[in-house]
């Protein structure tokens, strides 16, 4: 009985090492002619656990349905706005008193995202991007709202001029003077973050022959090894973050945090997408969900704990393009679940864990004498490896999400 006393007392140590986890948040598109109205929309956001929520404009119906909820709300200056608003500091003043002012603090908005992938806008709006923010910043300082709200645009991975392997991540040569370092600059004075969208199905369904299906939906597979740091990575997800990271400390700026606005994976698709389907869909969001809130970083940054929002809340019915476009929604429009995944702390606490190396946990008590024979370490799951006095069997440890789990195998 020593012994077993012994070994929960590393294990409560241990536990006392974790940090709190990352968050999850949601997209709320409206591509749609069939979604119910913001009213119920924010009920099943609220049923869904979710604190945070991310828009695509600042319709005044949703931002109303908003208010008093609890939720964070970031909103969106949309593309066509950028040219007016880079132009002349008026309109910005205008737009933020009837979008943003009139709505705060009652609904929580806390960022504004200045036009989204504008790097890939086909009219070629990336010039108005810097104005447009500094103006936008300018006016959220005329309502003093500046310190409360935050200004960022999202940024597609395809801003990265190299992003394998991920140590050589870098930003497109023709951004990085003209609006990268500006952009960044205005990130870090104003104490905002770096928005990026990231899509490991985009790159998996190019490359399906050369990247490992289980390496991109968070399950157990050999990793992968950058050559450029010798860093493992067990998941695509956390090596596009970080060669975004990298091209980050490429340009000085590797003091400015990262949230993922976008990532998502389609229930459906055409029949050259390859690897969209509701199972593989509902494997890359509820892994994504537990790696996010058990806690820890990247390699390159494992400190720092992951933000992000999943794409999307709805199926949205009049998006275009290719089927997939219209099929990475949690729920249909009749908020039915498309598949079921935890998508909160609470879920998860519920539900039977896996450790980062896909093996099974449940939430039960040991019993027996037991004595330590090895022990491992990582940024999200604290293992202890025991081994029962009687029939040989092995007991594995692990702090999942603050709960304890115990594992039996013979």
């Amino acid at each position: 009985m020593a012994n077993l006393r012994v070994s929960y007392l590393l294990l409560l140590l241990s536990i006392l090492a974790f940090s709190d986890g990352g968050s999850i948040g949601i997209n709320y598109g409206r591509v749609a002619n069939n979604l119910p109205p913001p009213s119920k929309v924010v009920e099943l956001l609220k049923s869904q656990g979710f604190d945070r929520v991310k828009l695509y404009d600042t319709d005044s119906e949703v931002l109303t349905a908003l208010a008093n909820s609890g939720i964070s709300v970031t909103v969106a200056l949309p593309n066509g706005l950028l040219s007016s608003t880079a132009a002349d500091q008026s309109f910005a003043d205008n737009w933020v008193q009837t979008n943003i002012s009139q709505f705060y603090p009652a609904t929580k908005i806390e960022a504004i995202c200045v036009g989204n992938e504008v790097f890939v806008d086909p009219n070629n709006t990336t010039k108005f991007l810097i104005p447009a923010m500094k103006n936008i910043h300018a006016s959220l300082a005329k309502y003093s709202l500046d310190s409360a709200i935050k200004i960022s645009s999202p940024v597609a991975l395809s801003a990265l001029q190299s992003s394998y392997p991920s140590s050589s991540g870098s930003f497109k040569s023709e951004l990085v003077e003209p609006v990268m370092k500006p952009m960044l600059d205005l990130l870090r004075q104003t104490g905002s973050y770096f928005m990026v969208n990231v899509y490991p199905f985009f790159a998996y369904t190019a490359d399906s022959n050369d990247i490992s299906l289980d390496y991109t939906l968070f399950k157990q597979n050999p990793g992968v090894v950058d050559s450029g740091n010798g860093l493992r990575y067990n998941s695509l997800f956390d090596a596009q973050v970080d060669a975004v990271f990298a091209a980050l400390s490429a340009v000085k700026y590797d003091d400015v945090k990262i949230v993922v606005t976008e990532t998502g994976w389609p229930s459906l698709g055409d029949t050259n997408e390859i690897g969209a389907s509701k199972d593989n869909a509902a494997s890359y969001n509820g892994n994504l969900v537990r790696r996010v809130l058990t806690g820890g970083g990247t390699p390159l940054r494992p400190q720092d704990q992951l933000d992000v929002f999943l794409f999307a809340l709805f199926n949205e019915n009049e998006k275009t393009g290719p089927t997939s476009e219209r099929n990475l929604g949690l729920f249909y429009p009749s908020e039915q679940k498309v598949y079921d995944v935890p998508l909160t702390q609470a879920e998860l606490d519920g539900r039977q864990s896996t450790l980062v190396n896909g093996s099974k946990c449940q939430q039960v008590p040991p019993t027996g004498d037991v004595t330590e024979t090895s022990v491992g370490s990582g940024t999200r799951v604290s293992i202890k490896i025991l081994v029962f006095l009687g029939p040989p069997s092995i007991l594995i440890t692990c702090f999942l999400g603050g709960r304890l789990y115990f594992q039996v195998r013979s």
